[in-house]
């Protein structure tokens, strides 16, 4: 992200992102929008972010890659597929030299509003 003013809106942030990282932003929104309709973006801690009754997932462009957050803690078989992206916390970086797995991306959302519904937490 450069450094520019906080963004208010989705829009502002991905307009303010480097060039190479915009259209992979659009699409994780997109994908997002489409797996889960009824999620509300935002902005949280200066980042993109979905939200139901809660904030759920994060999205983020940086210099190398797009960091989804938080953890995917409650599906063990996602979590295994997902740790050639995983940090050493369990965040996810997709590097933007790299084919983009929106569909592996798509099911992190999924799994992730699962995660932090209020009835599901554990």
């Amino acid at each position: 992200m450069n450094a520019e003013p906080d963004p208010n809106d989705v829009d502002s942030y991905i307009a303010a992102a480097a060039p190479a990282a915009q259209p992979v932003l659009r699409e994780i929104r997109r994908i997002v929008k489409q797996a889960l309709p009824q999620a509300q973006e935002t902005i949280s801690y200066k980042m993109p972010a979905f939200r139901l009754q809660r904030t759920f997932l994060y999205f983020a462009a940086f210099k190398r890659h797009v960091g989804v957050y938080p953890p995917v803690t409650q599906d063990a078989a996602l979590a295994a597929e997902l740790r050639p992206f995983a940090n050493d916390k369990g965040n996810l970086g997709f590097p933007l030299d790299q084919p983009m797995p929106y569909e592996l991306i798509a099911r992190v959302a999924v799994a992730l509003a699962k995660q932090y519904q209020p009835s599901t937490r554990r």
